[in-house]
């Protein structure tokens, strides 16, 4: 019984802001497993840190050149993916015809 309790207490830990500042930024430098550990924490709780400071700090005008950003990358893969498809066939038509 005790453990579960001792796990309960572990769930329940809060930690300040300037913690989760500091612990992301030590994350960007050596990465988020490696400072998980070091810190005691699990790789999900940076993850979330950091993903709740991106959102913080993005304004609307970011949010929609963050959504605009992803529309064009959206529309290069489809054009990209097309290409490849294209030559994949090319190079199928010039094998058949060299043999």
């Amino acid at each position: 019984m005790s453990d579960k309790k001792e796990v309960l207490k572990v769930r329940n830990k809060k930690y300040s802001e300037e913690f989760k500042r500091q612990a992301i930024e030590r994350a960007e430098k050596e990465g988020v497993p490696k400072t998980a550990e070091l810190l005691g924490l699990k790789n999900w709780q940076l993850y979330a840190w950091r993903k709740q400071v991106s959102h913080k700090s993005s304004t609307p005008e970011e949010q929609r050149h963050q959504e605009a950003e992803m529309a064009r990358l959206k529309r290069e893969n489809v054009r990209l993916e097309e290409e490849l498809s294209f030559l994949k066939k090319a190079v199928t038509y010039f094998a058949k015809t060299s043999k």
